[in-house]
């Protein structure tokens, strides 16, 4: 569930990708991956049989135990915290930091009830009455214009579903994503994240199919909001300086591929059929060849980083604020900092 993308082996085709699964490897399978694969599968089993409004009141029950009786250290509480004053100021007071922390559980709690029951319930034929679009022609236009297609996203909404239901009309990825230490867990998310056609693309060493995917004028589908270290680009997010990966630039550079920003945000309504109803929407298509900038990287990662920020406002606790995204400060930033502490010795 830590990131996601996909790669498709013909331009905008229904066809298998050409793609391998994440690189192939066989871990050992300890007792303690087999314990925790038991209860992953026993609370799918639970969620596979209880009706909607049991699913809503479940992941407020684990939300609600999650947030007022685990020490707030394991929950990283103070991180999420730190992180909405950071993003929103003075308006965020302490009450409504509480609450949005509180509902960022509640959501991700449901949208593991979602994934779960994806197969049965995301078909084409239902679309229409859980999914509300917003900018779908931007999203069709780029997909059929015979190039590549970044499609970038961050943790926020239903991001699996995002994805899957671009694979319902036949537009297979590559999914990035960050291979998971139980091999069990691993397998059952891989196995889900193909059944609209998908293949996943190991985070680490995956470059190498990336490049092939895009080669061939294919799509990957990635998040781009998490903390790149030192070594990132420093772009604002919610007006503070964000290191950011280059690679998604560089990409979209080198390859001349189009970045869809999009999202998929839960709305406060159910379908008669018991599924919860979502806006999927394309925030901003980012295309290299308008940059107008004499740093046309600083000038892509920043587009897509601000789009990001624009989605995130819309519905706070549907982010998973607890990445800590302004972990890495700028070099002269810290060298200000040591400067600061050498005085005051």
């Amino acid at each position: 569930m830590d990131d996601t993308p996909t790669p498709i082996s013909a331009p905008n085709s229904a066809t298998a990708p050409t793609v391998t699964a994440s690189a192939a490897r066989k871990p050992t399978v300890t007792w303690r991956h087999r314990g925790e694969y038991l209860v992953f599968r026993s609370l799918v089993a639970v969620v596979e049989a209880v009706p909607l409004r049991t699913r809503d009141a479940l992941a407020r029950g684990l939300a609600w135990f999650l947030h007022h009786v685990l020490p707030r250290k394991w929950t990283r509480y103070e991180v999420a915290a730190d992180n909405l004053r950071q993003a929103f100021g003075p308006e965020m007071t302490d009450q409504r930091i509480d609450q949005t922390i509180h509902q960022m559980w509640v959501h991700l709690f449901r949208m593991v009830g979602e994934m779960v029951l994806m197969p049965r319930k995301l078909q084409k034929s239902r679309l229409p009455e859980a999914i509300e679009f917003r900018n779908k022609g931007e999203v069709l236009r780029a997909m059929a214009s015979g190039r590549p297609v970044l499609l970038l996203s961050g943790h926020y909404g239903n991001w699996e579903m995002a994805v899957s239901v671009f694979g319902l009309f036949g537009f297979r990825m590559g999914l990035v994503a960050r291979d998971l230490d139980n091999p069990l867990l691993h397998r059952w998310f891989q196995n889900f994240r193909r059944y609209t056609g998908h293949v996943q693309i190991g985070k680490n060493g995956g470059s190498g199919a990336m490049v092939r995917q895009l080669e061939q004028r294919g799509s990957l589908a990635l998040l781009g909001d998490q903390d790149a270290g030192g070594s990132g680009l420093f772009v604002d997010f919610f007006g503070r300086p964000a290191s950011t990966f280059k690679s998604i630039g560089l990409l979209a550079l080198e390859y001349q591929a189009l970045i869809c920003v999009g999202y998929a945000r839960r709305l406060d309504e159910a379908t008669p059929l018991g599924w919860p109803r979502f806006e999927l929407g394309c925030e901003e298509v980012i295309d290299p060849r308008d940059c107008q900038s004499s740093d046309p990287l600083r000038e892509i990662t920043q587009k897509y980083t601000s789009a990001l920020e624009r989605v995130i406002r819309r519905a706070p606790e549907q982010y998973f604020w607890v990445h800590r995204r302004w972990k890495s400060v700028p070099k002269t930033r810290e060298k200000r900092q040591r400067d600061r502490l050498k005085r005051a010795a």
